[in-house]
């Protein structure tokens, strides 16, 4: 069964949506995360994608009280990502209730700390957020996008003990027009033993079916929810 993960992303304290991670085109849907979180734990679910897109662009983690408001008020598994670039926002991150953290430019400019990472609190607690654009990794908030190619990228870190990735493709983040299941379906022929988590373009129950098919561990799915595109109630079949 795959696993659905709803995503909750945050731009000074509020939940907001992007498109193709576009800041410019921001969409505030609630005031309180803390109000989004609880309604998605009152309709049985149990892990929630947390991003802090103010740390992502700033390179350091900003939005840690949400965090924290949201792991001490509810009993939800929050991975977050978003500016974990050093000890101590990782630090910061765990102490505030993060029970995984997602390193994305980390493991692209400083790979030596992202291994330490991973060597010290596991590769099952350490994610690699693989974000993408046309094929190739893109890193600070997806302003940047490098020559590294996605797939050959994280076959190189899941042999350095990484047991989760988090496979973004940016061009369909926010877009509502049905996540890349090419790309995933390559990725599992390559990789068929880890733990591959879609993000991006879900917008109705196929979707998310289609994603099963290609044996996909687990799904991020923002937009769709916020949209009405997909009821919290109708993923309780997933759960």
């Amino acid at each position: 069964m795959i696993e659905i993960i709803p995503a909750i992303d945050i731009i000074d304290g509020k939940c907001v949506r992007l498109s193709q991670g576009d800041y410019e085109q921001k969409k505030v849907y609630n005031e309180d995360p803390l109000e989004v979180a609880k309604e998605m734990e009152d309709h049985g679910i149990r892990r929630v994608h947390l991003v802090d897109l103010d740390g992502a662009k700033s390179g350091r983690l900003i939005n840690y009280m949400i965090l924290k408001k949201i792991t001490s008020r509810t009993s939800l598994i929050i991975d977050i990502g978003g500016g974990l670039k050093s000890d101590i926002d990782l630090e910061i991150a765990f102490d505030n209730g993060a029970q995984m953290a997602v390193g994305g430019s980390i493991a692209i400019e400083n790979p030596a700390i992202f291994q330490r990472w991973i060597d010290q609190f596991g590769g099952n607690r350490i994610l690699l957020g693989a974000d993408c654009r046309e094929g190739l990794i893109s890193i600070h908030g997806w302003i940047e996008d490098t020559k590294q190619e996605v797939i050959p990228y994280i076959l190189q870190w899941r042999k350095q003990g990484i047991q989760e990735v988090i496979c973004t493709d940016i061009e369909k983040d926010g877009m509502l027009e049905g996540p890349n299941i090419d790309l995933y379906k390559r990725i599992r022929e390559q990789d068929p033993s880890g733990h591959l988590i879609a993000s991006g373009g879900v917008s109705c129950l196929d979707d998310i079916e289609a994603l099963e098919k290609v044996s996909v561990s687990g799904v991020i799915i923002g937009k769709a929810i916020y949209e009405g595109k997909i009821s919290l109630k109708d993923l309780l079949q997933f759960m």
